[in-house]
C-alpha cells in the first residue's frame, strides 16, 4: 500500500490581499469555509493566520479561538497550527493564542531578510514562544529559512525546550533567503537528519516555486507537502487560483504521481506524534 503524505494548506498568511486575489479568505468566517473545502479536498493540517477587519495581520486571541472553533467543528480531526510569524504583529502578542493549545505552532529559530524588511527573531523571543509551546502542549513547525536555524533549533533542544522529534519546514524561493535550489535542499535535509533524526519534514517553495518544491520534496519522500494562497495566489502564471481547494487538489495530484497517497487526518496525526482528533 503507498505510503500517505500530509497536505498542509496555509489557507491566508500575513501579506496577500483581497486586491491580489479575491479567493483569499480575510475574515473568520471566510477562513472557515476556505479551510472546509481545502479539508475535503485532502488537506489534513491546517496553518492559520488571523486579520484584522482591514486586512493586516492581528494577534487577537478571541480571532485564533474563533477560527480553531470553526475548524474543529467543520473539519473533524483536522490538524490546527497556529503561526507565531512576525510581519505586521507585535513581537510581544506573537504567543499570545498559544493558551488556546492549538495542536501546533509555528516556530522560527533565527532572522532573516525578507524582500523588504528584516523577519527579526531575537533569541529570547524564540526562547519564550518555544517556552510557552512546551507548556501548552503544542508541537512547534520549526521554520527554517537558513542553515543557521537548524543549529538554533538543536540549541533550543539541548536546553530542554525543544523535543526530539519536531516537524521541520525548509523554506525555499523567499527573496533574499533561501534560493528554491534543489542541491540546497539536500544540505539542509542532510544536516536537520544529522542533527534531529527522528524529525518529520516538510518543504514550501514560495510563489512560482511552489510545484517545483512539492516536487522535490516528495521525490525524497517528505512526511508532507504544503500549499495554499499564503505562498502562492496562482495556478499558472496568467490565472489566480480559485480557492485554497484548487491548490490542495493540485498538490493531491502531485503526492499521486510520485506513488504515495493523501494522508488521512489520523495518519497526519500518527506521523507527527499528536493525539487523535475529536
Amino acid at each position: 500500500m503507498p505510503e500517505p503524505c500530509i497536505i498542509a494548506v496555509a489557507i491566508t498568511g500575513s501579506l496577500p490581499r483581497k486586491e491580489d486575489n479575491p479567493a483569499v479568505p480575510i475574515s473568520v468566517a471566510e477562513q472557515i469555509e476556505s479551510t472546509q473545502e481545502a479539508f475535503e479536498a485532502g488537506a489534513s493540517l491546517v496553518h492559520i493566520h488571523v486579520r484584522n477587519d482591514d486586512q493586516s495581520s492581528s494577534s487577537e486571541p478571541t480571532r485564533f479561538a474563533a477560527l480553531q472553533a470553526g475548524v474543529r467543528r467543520h473539519c473533524p480531526g483536522m490538524i490546527v497550527q497556529f503561526s507565531t510569524g512576525g510581519r505586521g504583529r507585535d513581537p510581544a502578542a506573537r504567543g499570545s493564542a498559544l493558551y488556546l493549545k492549538p495542536d501546533m505552532a509555528s516556530l522560527s529559530t533565527g532572522s532573516v531578510n525578507f524582500p523588504s524588511i528584516v523577519y527579526e527573531n531575537h533569541p529570547a523571543l524564540i526562547g519564550d514562544l518555544a517556552t510557552a509551546m512546551k507548556a501548552n502542549g503544542v508541537l512547534p513547525e520549526i521554520e527554517i529559512f537558513d542553515l543557521s536555524h537548524l543549529h538554533a533549533a538543536r540549541r533550543l533542544a539541548d536546553a530542554g525546550l525543544l523535543g526530539e522529534r519536531p516537524h521541520i519546514q525548509f523554506v525555499m524561493g523567499v527573496q533574499n533567503a533561501l534560493p528554491a535550489e534543489e542541491r540546497l535542499l539536500d544540505v539542509l535535509l542532510r544536516e536537520a537528519k544529522l542533527l534531529f533524526p527522528q524529525s518529520t519534514w516538510t518543504a514550501a517553495g514560495i510563489g512560482r516555486n511552489q510545484t517545483i518544491v512539492m516536487q522535490w520534496a516528495l521525490a525524497r519522500a517528505a512526511d508532507a507537502v504544503r500549499t495554499g494562497l499564503e505562498d502562492n495566489i496562482r495556478i499558472t502564471r496568467e490565472r489566480l487560483a480559485r480557492s485554497n481547494a484548487e491548490l490542495v487538489e493540485r498538490a493531491a495530484a502531485s503526492v499521486e504521481k510520485f506513488g504515495r497517497r493523501v494522508a488521512t487526518v489520523n495518519e497526519a496525526r500518527q506521523t507527527l506524534g499528536l493525539a487523535s482528533g475529536s
